[in-house]
């Protein structure tokens, strides 16, 4: 008989282990712990949870480890989440608003090529709106993760905590290569130096803009390192000029792939449902160089007896609504852009170019979709009565300004015929004289500020700066646009139909007081009997108009006015004294125009792409989104032109110039030159010997021994001193000699015109010149 061999019994140690393994809670339950615990659960506290004690926390440690390399979880900060979770407390950056138009961000800290595409956050409304503006596109928050979003837009939603400033997502620089160092110069002064990881340059070379990411740092206390994302190009030309105020504002200027597949898959409109107007010979009248033509227009006498001497105006918008439904990708990305940004060479259009200059663009001869409006006036421009229509037209010719105001003058144009000039031209001249009478009658404020323009080279380097002339073939389409906006206003109104006005605000009191000190050092007295109207603006503007100082006074009139802006509420427009005012002539660049059409598709029951039901409540932030991206792109279109002129500008350094002082602050002088309307600074200490002192009220600086005093208007002399295009800013070296309020022995005159002072000697002279510096 065969004895069965004994098992060995196991050590004491041997079985606490075992029993200590077979006790651990399964992934399972690690990750539903983990889950309800986000950014809380470390191995402490599953231990805590799960009452894991002594040699078992060893194998605990072992799980957690072969989980996070099998991607089931990942630690954060010493905390674990499951793989693809946010941390509960987290940076994030605004990228848009859902259906319902609430805010969507995206993580601030999201690396694509590792972890994929960023999730949607869904921010919820806040609960304590802090005093300032409110969050909006673009803008940065710090929020908390409150769990999964409703819907499918967004994976998680999020309540803010503090909002935060905004920071550009990359840097923008110069490259530098030599002296055995690669390293970024950035754009902003700021800014450090960057050193540039060489392993893929993406064929940049020495001297040319790029677009680097931060990647760390160079040893423990040593300088930032980055790679090259993108090479824009040699810094000299236009197009990388204008990509440094893209980066710089954060304007978005390429389409997301859903949203350049859903402009591809756009399709001519049918005629279903609309009005045939296809033989009205409605003409568009544009800048020489456009390929978005929104706007059409028609004149011709009313034939009512009832209403001698009138006229019958027909203005016709492309229906972009019609392509652009609410809530799909075109709307998303057209409410994140807010408008068309227009830089000398180029446009970042709101829609993509399938769209802005194929199929919503009136081109001649070419059947297009369109929101028209029938106004009838009478022989003083009144307008007696308004109707919508949804239409088919077709464009019956394209004229520039210069050619149509050509044609009107009797200069031979090739684009116009007899017949055009008679049949659709003079029609158009005479009902604007009719429409001009009302607008004189209105008495909207009248500025008259020249706008700066610039010619480029083929290789988009600056050839000139002008001031283009402006035709009354532009007063004519603006006046029909104010009336056609006007109607949509008035429509929209009567129906009851919730819409973003734009409004104007009348002049705060400390810009009033402001003009009232300005205006009393040229001797002219502001005063506004019976309330503040714009016709009191004219009558300065006119009493100045053949003064050399006229431009000046344009300009400090307009700073004294409100920014004008989008909103849901109505106070009027008090630039053109409107009681009412709502953008509907350009839905091709304005996101603001597009709400308007669908307003008046909605309450005209023209179709089922009108203004959906529930907007009431959405429109005061959709208005304060258009209106900042209206700031944004104002603000970047003129930066470029600064950096442009200060490119154009850098190879005349020494070069002597005209101007007229257009700022006096606590530092200097602004000097805006003649030739170019190029801004630039001249520093107090370099005015001459004298220590010069700042009156803000007589917006002069005046030297405190002499009495030599520059004042705001004053015209001067300039030596260019310096050009740094990147900043867009130009510093200037004074040769003009100021006027005298008194004058004190010292000195003799030099043969330059300018006083020459006597050196002072020894450090008393420095001492007490600093000191009154800083006082």
């Amino acid at each position: 008989m065969t004895r069965k061999p004994t098992k060995k019994p196991r050590h004491p140690k041997v079985k606490a282990k075992a029993k200590a393994a077979a006790d651990l809670p399964g992934r399972d339950e690690i990750m539903a712990f983990v889950a309800a615990n986000p950014g809380m659960a470390g191995k402490r506290e599953i231990a805590r949870h799960f009452g894991i004690t002594g040699g078992a926390r060893i194998y605990l440690k072992k799980v957690l480890r072969e989980m996070a390399e099998d991607g089931l979880i990942e630690k954060r900060q010493k905390r674990l989440i499951r793989a693809g979770d946010l941390p509960p407390v987290l940076v994030v950056t605004v990228v848009g608003r859902d259906a319902d138009g609430e805010l969507l961000a995206e993580p601030g800290n999201w690396n694509e090529d590792e972890q994929g595409a960023p999730p949607k956050i869904l921010l919820l409304p806040e609960r304590h709106k802090a005093p300032g503006r409110a969050t909006g596109l673009g803008d940065r928050a710090l929020v908390r993760i409150t769990g999964d979003a409703p819907g499918a837009e967004a994976k998680h939603a999020a309540r803010i905590i503090k909002p935060l400033e905004r920071q550009a997502a990359s840097v923008l620089g110069i490259l530098r290569i030599g002296g055995g160092r690669t390293f970024l110069e950035p754009i902003d002064r700021r800014q450090r130096e960057l050193d540039i990881d060489t392993s893929d340059l993406k064929e940049a070379s020495d001297g040319d803009l790029v677009a680097v990411s931060l990647t760390g740092r160079s040893g423990r206390y040593g300088t930032s390192r980055a790679r090259i994302t993108r090479r824009i190009g040699a810094m000299h030309s236009e197009m990388a000029i204008s990509e440094i105020a893209l980066h710089t504002h954060g304007i978005p200027h390429s389409f997301p792939t859903s949203v350049i597949e859903a402009a591809e898959k756009a399709v001519p409109a049918t005629r279903a449902g609309r009005d045939d107007w296809r033989d009205l010979p409605l003409i568009t009248i544009d800048p020489q160089d456009a390929k978005d033509h929104d706007d059409a227009v028609h004149a011709a006498p009313d034939p009512d007896p009832a209403n001698p001497g009138g006229h019958i105006v027909t203005v016709a918008i492309a229906d972009v609504a019609y392509y652009v439904r609410p809530g799909e990708p075109l709307d998303r990305e057209a409410h994140l852009r807010g408008n068309s940004v227009y830089f000398p060479d180029r446009v970042i259009p709101m829609l993509p170019e399938q769209l802005s200059n194929g199929l919503c663009s009136l081109k001649e001869g070419e059947d297009r979709p369109a929101m028209a409006v029938r106004m009838v006036f009478d022989a003083k421009g009144n307008k007696k009565s308004h109707r919508f229509h949804r239409i088919t037209m077709r464009s019956a010719v394209k004229l520039s300004y210069s050619e149509a105001q050509a044609a009107i003058d009797g200069k031979p144009v090739e684009a116009v015929s007899e017949a055009v000039l008679d049949t659709i031209l003079k029609p158009l001249w005479a009902a604007y004289d009719s429409l001009c009478k009302a607008r004189k009658a209105r008495e909207p404020l009248d500025l008259d500020l020249p706008e700066r323009k610039i010619r480029l080279k083929d290789d988009g380097t600056v050839d000139d700066v002008y001031t283009p002339e402006r035709l009354e073939a532009h007063r004519l389409i603006e006046e029909f646009m104010i009336q056609a906006n006007v109607a949509a206003a008035e429509t929209l109104e009567k129906a009851s139909v919730p819409l973003l006005y734009r409004v104007h605000d009348a002049s705060s009191p400390e810009k009033l007081e402001a003009l009232k000190e300005f205006l009393s050092t040229i001797g002219i007295r502001l005063s506004a009997p019976g309330g503040l109207r714009p016709a009191m603006f004219n009558a300065i503007l006119h009493k100045v108009q053949d003064r050399p100082d006229a431009e000046l006074v344009n300009q400090v009139v307009l700073r004294s006015q409100a920014q004008a802006e989008y909103a849901p509420e109505n106070i009027g427009h008090f630039g053109l004294n409107l009681r009412r005012y709502a953008h509907f002539t350009s839905p091709i660049r304005r996101y603001a125009d597009l709400i308007v059409h669908r307003g008046l598709i909605r309450a005209l029951k023209l179709g089922d792409d009108g203004l959906p039901d529930g907007m009431e409540g959405k429109l005061e932030a959709i208005g304060a989104d258009v209106s900042a991206t209206e700031r944004r792109a104002m603000l970047a279109e003129r930066d470029t032109v600064d950096r442009l002129i200060a490119l154009w500008l850098a190879d005349q350094v020494g070069a002597r110039f005209t101007g007229r002082i257009s700022g006096v602050v606590k530092s200097g002088l602004f000097v805006r030159l003649d030739d170019s309307g190029a801004d630039g600074f001249v520093p107090a200490s370099t005015i001459g010997d004298d220590y010069y002192h700042y009156d803000e009220s007589s917006h002069s600086m005046s030297g405190r021994t002499t009495g030599e005093t520059f004042s705001l208007g004053d015209r001067v002399e300039v030596r260019l001193v310096e050009a740094a295009p990147y900043a867009g800013s130009l510093r200037f070296e004074l040769l003009s000699e100021g006027h005298y309020h008194k004058r004190k022995s010292g000195g003799e005159r030099s043969h330059s015109g300018r006083r020459k002072h006597k050196p002072r000697s020894g450090t008393a002279g420095r001492d007490r010149k600093s000191k009154g510096r800083r006082r």
